[in-house]
């Protein structure tokens, strides 16, 4: 008789863990990579670089054919994908570099603090690129626990910018860091947070700072690619992808992460042999043409989102902030949030897709150039901001 009443005691806990388990929110991982082309990975057809791991969290996961970036540029790109706004909120032109006097402004709410509103560790490892002159521009002071990388692009070096620096927190840990271990280090860390963070839900950003110039792949990567050093820079990203996820599989936790992968702005064409691909698609980096706008996204969730699934309506990455807010159980803040909940395509619960709908600003003033959305009865008049203003 005590036999059984252990027995029933030891199912009943074990079921209470599993249902713990289950109802605990969900870790979340946004891999960005920076200048990564629409046709930069074997999965979207490129026939020489070299992509294993992608390709099975492809595979594995969901795989996006028109997911959009919401600039061309990098600092455009990283508000709106922080913010779920439109840059044209933002008062950002172009990029800022280390002198620029701009930021983001104290009263945003950005991504990292909702999540952590909610109960979340935050980390990012690599490029922030939303400001460094005062210190509250930093990634500590708007939401995250931890911060280890480049604070702008890894091209903004002496003569011009004098020398980069790579910081760890607040403070800078070295100059002009050797760049062929800025991928390697950046994914290290982020394995080291999830192991000691494994107990409660996290929140990592791993914004790469390549396969923007200028390209420098790791030793174990250099020469390893028939596509030159760009073809070397992206197989190390592919590789040490591979690593992460292979991490989130060891420490079980594979069942409640969601991780999502995808770039700022399409490639660089300038940079010609230096720069990716887009594919089929016309111009690049700096352009609203589908070229410079639409990235690659792939989205793995092992039992939440089915395997080998594609996704051809338009989303973007403004449409982060809210569906990762959803996701997370936080709140999001809503005046001037412009992002579409697509909770349900990242492996929430399904419900109705949002209006489509996708709009390019660029330029001076960050001005409205193109629209993509497919045909629908429902006017888009006064949907968008015309004007910029935070709030």
């Amino acid at each position: 008789m005590q036999n059984k009443l252990l027995i029933l005691l030891l199912a009943g806990l074990l079921q209470s863990a599993l249902s713990s388990a289950q109802s605990r929110q969900p870790n979340l991982v946004l891999i960005f990579c920076d200048d990564m082309g629409y046709g930069d990975l074997a999965c979207y057809g490129n026939p020489v670089i070299q992509t294993p791991n992608l390709d099975k969290m492809a595979f594995e996961g969901r795989k996006f054919t028109n997911f959009y970036a919401t600039s061309p540029a990098c600092t455009a790109s990283r508000y709106s994908l922080m913010t779920g706004k439109y840059p044209v909120r933002s008062g950002f032109s172009w990029v800022l570099g280390p002198t620029s006097a701009k930021g983001i402004h104290p009263k945003e709410r950005i991504l990292p603090e909702a999540l952590k509103e909610a109960g979340y560790a935050t980390a990012i490892f690599g490029k922030w690129h939303l400001g460094t002159k005062k210190k509250q521009f930093l990634p500590l002071q708007n939401g995250f626990d931890v911060y280890y990388g480049l604070p702008y692009s890894n091209d903004m070096i002496p003569p011009r910018w004098g020398e980069i620096a790579l910081m760890e927190g607040n403070d800078t840990l070295q100059m002009s860091p050797d760049q062929t271990l800025l991928t390697r280090n950046c994914t290290e860390r982020a394995i080291r947070f999830m192991e000691a963070h494994r107990d409660q839900p996290f929140f990592i950003y791993l914004p790469f700072n390549m396969p923007h110039v200028p390209l420098n792949p790791g030793s174990q990567f250099a020469g390893s690619s028939p596509r030159g050093k760009y073809g070397d820079v992206v197989q190390e990203i592919d590789f040490c992808v591979g690593q992460l996820l292979e991490k989130i599989d060891q420490l079980g936790l594979d069942g409640n992460t969601l991780v999502l992968f995808t770039s700022d702005n399409g490639p660089w064409i300038t940079q010609k042999q230096n720069a990716g691909s887009a594919g089929p698609l016309r111009d690049g980096k700096g352009s609203t043409w589908e070229g410079g706008m639409r990235v690659p996204a792939i989205a793995r969730w092992p039992g939440k989102i089915p395997a080998t699934s594609n996704e051809s309506r338009p989303c973007a990455t403004i449409d982060v902030y809210r569906s990762f807010c959803t996701l997370a159980g936080a709140s999001p803040k809503e005046h001037a949030c412009d992002g579409l909940d697509i909770s349900g395509l990242l492996g929430g619960e399904q419900t109705a897709f949002p209006e489509e709908r996708v709009f390019f600003y660029y330029g001076p003033g960050n001005q409205l150039q193109a629209v993509r959305k497919r045909r629908l009865e429902t006017s888009y008049k006064n949907q968008f901001p015309t004007q910029p203003g935070l709030f």
